[in-house]
């Protein structure tokens, strides 16, 4: 019998960092003429992603709504096991520990600092917001390296919504993939290929033949 719990791993990568800082070149016409200097330096970018889950049996969304939600969650354990965890409250044990303690639209960062000063309190949202509202507080916080993950509302649960400058696809990839098949079936999805709701929730029209940029991660798939 096939598995009904899908999981989606939506990436996002190259995406300008200066896009997050309050910028208008109607109201700094110096920043529209591009000089070699410019050309030469790459805008510096970075990488979101936003990991969600669907239990087809019982018509549910939400990342922990999956049966294998903390073996999920136990992966990114391992992805990011030499980074320190930390609340707006406090310093973490574990991923799972932080996400338990925090309400929806908050925020936990990880990071390889031992301590920080980072105001995380800054990155929260309600729920009622986006992440896209943040823009200087978000920048900030990823040209200073941390890893920024967000506790976002889902249709019947919640979702896991993670921005870094370091691109750490690869690093969650492995750890996830190891799940296949017994856990869930894994989708990988290219943002860009992302067009509407109806695409995000693919698997309930079109499973058997996802968009072009939605892609099934098998035992045998390869970066």
């Amino acid at each position: 019998m096939p598995n009904t719990d899908i999981f989606k791993l939506f990436f996002h990568h190259d995406q300008r960092l200066d896009k997050l800082a309050e910028r208008n070149t109607r109201e700094n016409p110096q920043k529209m003429e591009s000089t070699l200097e410019d050309f030469m330096t790459p805008d510096p970018t970075y990488s979101k992603f936003y990991l969600t889950g669907t239990d087809l049996k019982n018509e549910r969304f939400g990342l922990n709504l999956l049966e294998g939600y903390e073996k999920i969650i136990g992966a990114l354990e391992k992805a990011f096991e030499n980074r320190n965890i930390f609340t707006a409250e406090s310093k973490q044990d574990s991923i799972s520990g932080a996400i338990e303690s925090l309400e929806l639209g908050k925020v936990f960062v990880l990071t390889s600092k031992d301590e920080i000063e980072l105001d995380i309190e800054s990155l929260h949202i309600d729920v009622n917001s986006n992440v896209g509202h943040l823009k200087e507080e978000l920048k900030k916080a990823l040209e200073e390296g941390f890893i920024v993950v967000y506790k976002e509302q889902a249709k019947d649960g919640f979702d896991l919504h993670i921005f870094s400058k370091k691109n750490v696809y690869t690093n969650m990839f492995y750890p996830l993939q190891e799940l296949v098949p017994d856990t869930f079936r894994f989708f990988s999805i290219n943002g860009k290929k992302f067009r509407s709701e109806r695409h995000f929730y693919f698997e309930t029209w079109t499973l058997d033949k996802p968009p072009h940029g939605f892609e099934e991660v098998f035992e045998q798939s390869v970066l």
